[in-house]
């Protein structure tokens, strides 16, 4: 998939967020709107994985997320 983000964009916005004081799972489930645009070098891409990192981080499946692995049962 060409719109797939790699682990370097993921590890650079999880360099950002760590920076910015947002070392936890329970600060990057605080984190809204207003306080993501107050980090330093944010970018739109940026933000698309910070989303998906909470949302990941929620449901359980951040690991799963940043090796981009998946845990559906293949069918063999």
């Amino acid at each position: 998939m060409a719109n797939e983000v790699t682990m370097q964009q993921k590890i650079k916005v999880i360099s950002k967020l760590t920076d910015s004081g947002c070392d936890t799972e329970k600060k990057l489930a605080k984190l809204d709107m207003p306080s993501i645009l107050k980090i330093k070098g944010i970018s739109i891409p940026d933000m698309n994985v910070i989303m998906k990192l909470q949302e990941t981080s929620k449901s359980g499946k951040l690991y799963s997320y940043l090796c981009s692995g998946s845990d559906d049962i293949e069918k063999s």
